[in-house]
């Protein structure tokens, strides 16, 4: 769901709307519903139980694809806007997916256990893009409106899934109430979890932007064809997904941190690579540095995050944590439109520079501390 965003909503925005610096607007504020929505997701997951969240976001995605498709039918570029700010909320119950897989093994294995859910995006992804660009012209009047019509089954169908699913978690936590762990910024504080939490961010950020920015840089800016557009961020998509066969793995080998600082690197090659002519070869190589800069980076940090909280205190942790991540990434997104329209493909990859560095420092002043 949120892949098609990035890949159509930024284009269908740009056909909608005369106001081409607002045509990223609402794929960044699909990126705002889950962020303005992420602690509300974990608090009520903390009370009905992660299957009923579940289910609830499933049903509410499917009626705001559906919101979607009649926008475009309408050519209603605000209510469009509208149904993607509910896409993300829905996207803000999704999200907490990778804290049920970690939650289901030992801790030690949760960097294996995030890694074998985030290798279903791989299938997914596929699958949207690919049908996305076959149903586009399902309405012929309305272009894209049958991809939504397509999403529209997608995000229903685990409503079904899971309503045959018995969960056995019984948990009620008090988010106001202090005898549950420690306060907020105690927990967000410790050098290793704010280590984590900054990587996962700078992660989505950098990720969110580019990727947000990249199917206009191509199809509206460089005349490549939707096709081309379609298939670099197939790969891209590989590249977020496809490591995750190895990344628990070397997790557990080489450490969070180093990890952590390959992710960075591969972040600067995507950056480097923007000082070149933009042609389809160099977009297909930036966006694959790209996805596996957010592998390494965010499967890290998500596995990480983990490992520095009470039990007690998940919900609330993991609340905060992605209050943090979808917060920065939505600053990010709704960035990606003005800075591409003002300043170009280049210059905004360079923007990108700042955070990395600020990753790098933490990361490093993570690992000092903990050998005092």
């Amino acid at each position: 769901m949120q892949l098609l965003q990035f890949f159509l909503g930024g284009i269908i925005g740009s056909q909608i709307t005369s106001i081409k610096s607002l045509s990223t607007l609402p794929v960044a504020l699909s990126v705002v519903g889950t962020a303005i929505f992420t602690f509300f997701a974990a608090k009520i997951m903390s009370k009905i139980g992660r299957r009923l969240g579940f289910i609830f976001s499933a049903l509410g995605s499917s009626a705001a694809t559906l919101l979607a498709a009649f926008a475009i039918t309408q050519q209603n570029f605000i209510l469009f806007c509208i149904s993607c700010l509910f896409l993300g909320m829905g996207m803000a119950f999704t999200h907490q997916y990778r804290f049920a897989a970690a939650e289901s093994v030992e801790k030690e294995k949760a960097p294996k256990a995030i890694s074998i859910l985030m290798l279903a995006g791989i299938v997914s992804g596929f699958m949207a893009l690919t049908l996305a660009n076959y149903t586009k012209n399902l309405i012929p009047e309305h272009l894209y409106v049958g991809s939504y019509l397509l999403l529209a089954v997608f995000t229903f169908i685990p409503a079904i899934l899971l309503f045959f699913y018995k969960d056995n978690e019984k948990i009620k936590i008090d988010f106001n109430n202090n005898h549950n762990g420690r306060r907020l910024f105690e927990i967000l504080f410790q050098p290793r979890f704010l280590q984590a939490v900054t990587a996962a961010a700078v992660a989505y950020a950098v990720m969110s932007c580019l990727m947000t920015a990249s199917p206009l840089s191509m199809h509206v800016m460089e005349k490549m064809s939707l096709e081309k557009t379609g298939i670099v961020l197939q790969f891209h998509l590989v590249a977020m997904f496809l490591p995750s066969l190895i990344t628990g793995h070397l997790i557990k080998k080489f450490g969070h941190s180093n990890i952590m600082y390959i992710g960075v690197l591969f972040y600067v090659a995507t950056i480097i690579l923007s000082l070149f002519e933009q042609t389809y070869t160099n977009y297909m190589l930036a966006l694959i540095f790209l996805g596996l800069g957010w592998n390494f980076l965010f499967i890290s940090g998500t596995s990480l995050v983990i490992l520095h909280y009470k039990e007690e205190e998940k919900f609330r942790a993991q609340g905060m944590n992605d209050l943090i991540v979808y917060s920065t990434m939505a600053l990010a997104s709704l960035s990606a439109g003005i800075l591409l329209s003002f300043t170009g493909w280049k210059m905004m990859n360079l923007f990108c520079l700042p955070p990395l560095i600020l990753t790098v420092y933490i990361t490093f002043r993570a690992d000092v501390l903990s050998k005092k």
